[in-house]
């Protein structure tokens, strides 16, 4: 049995993770990851037959690796000032190009003026992240698609779409590096999509790999995620109740611009935020104690969370709302897979 002071440890050396020095951390975390403690085994899925899907479980864990590879570069960069380790984003031996990306950073930066508190929660998260970018590279081992261009410098303008600022470069441009606030936002952008993106892409893996134990690594994934999703959400409602209103924390009204964004962006469900139908839900205040805030993303006719298409996931990190579209936004180059284009 695992005394306290062993456990107490590890939830330090978590804590205190840097960029680089998590490397044989991270490794020994991948090896005890998957379903009742056991490794996932590798991606063996058999080739499609008649009437089968013109793609394979390789193919769902790869698409899921693209969207690891731009969450890890985020938060890596938001909490050491540094991205993921070359040994994390090179492809294997039987992957279809055998070039890794690059990253913009843009402003990318460690976030400044951190707490402590703070400090500890950033590092977490992005220990997470890259450990499920090297969790999903060992579950695929030669078939891992290299990590695909990453522009972390779509964020400003996305954020002159959403209408959050006017200015795409330079002063008075959006930028989530600058300071907790402004991070909050940038992590809004990207986690109610991971989270939905996993719902969604559930259904598209085979009998074969449920019983292979992915659909159940898929699922804790997703948790984590939801975790994160839910610290955001609720860092942002919290700060703003603190603030007295709204108005006087200007973080929240932002987050919000991004979600109606993602409703216009995503073409298969474009439906107002908060609205029946959406997969968006407004962050509110209560203004009364029998009124309840909005922090969860969910259907409120059963509490049960949202998923997106890979379709709907593409238009947003593709920043378009456009068919037929390859690459842009957050890949300028397009993603690392056989669900790269825009299909509805």
């Amino acid at each position: 049995m695992k005394t306290l002071d062993s456990i107490v440890d590890k939830a330090l050396s978590r804590r205190s993770f840097l960029a680089g020095a998590g490397a044989v951390a991270a490794t020994t975390a991948v090896v005890g990851c998957g379903g009742n403690g056991n490794n996932m085994p590798p991606v063996t899925t058999p080739p499609p037959t008649g009437g089968s899907p013109t793609f394979t479980d390789t193919d769902v864990l790869n698409f899921a690796l693209n969207l690891e590879y731009l969450e890890a570069q985020f938060y890596l960069y938001a909490a050491t000032g540094a991205g993921l380790q070359s040994s994390d984003t090179t492809p294997g031996s039987a992957a279809p190009s055998q070039t890794a990306g690059k990253v913009t950073v843009g402003s990318a930066a460690a976030v400044p003026g951190l707490t402590p508190a703070q400090q500890e929660i950033l590092n977490e998260i992005a220990y997470e992240e890259q450990t499920h970018v090297q969790f999903l590279r060992k579950a695929l081992g030669s078939a891992a698609v290299g990590m695909p261009d990453i522009d972390l410098s779509f964020f400003g303008p996305l954020a002159v779409a959403a209408g959050i600022t006017t200015a795409a470069t330079g002063a008075g441009a959006f930028n989530p590096f600058s300071s907790f606030d402004y991070f909050l936002v940038g992590s809004f952008i990207f986690e109610d999509v991971g989270v939905t993106a996993y719902s969604g892409a559930a259904p598209l893996i085979t009998a074969a790999g449920v019983t292979a134990g992915y659909l159940t690594a898929a699922a804790g994934i997703l948790a984590v995620e939801a975790y994160h999703a839910g610290y955001v959400r609720t860092s942002l409602t919290g700060r703003a109740i603190a603030a007295g209103s709204e108005a006087a924390y200007p973080y929240l009204a932002a987050a919000n611009k991004v979600a109606a964004l993602r409703a216009t962006l995503t073409v298969g469900n474009s439906n107002a935020p908060s609205t029946s139908g959406s997969v968006e839900t407004l962050l509110t205040l209560p203004t009364s104690l029998t009124m309840p805030s909005a922090i969860v993303a969910a259907d409120p006719g059963n509490a049960v969370g949202f998923s997106r298409s890979v379709d709907q996931v593409l238009h947003i990190v593709y920043g378009s709302p456009m068919v037929g579209v390859k690459s842009g936004g957050f890949f300028p180059s397009g993603v690392n897979s056989v669900f790269a284009t825009t299909t509805a």
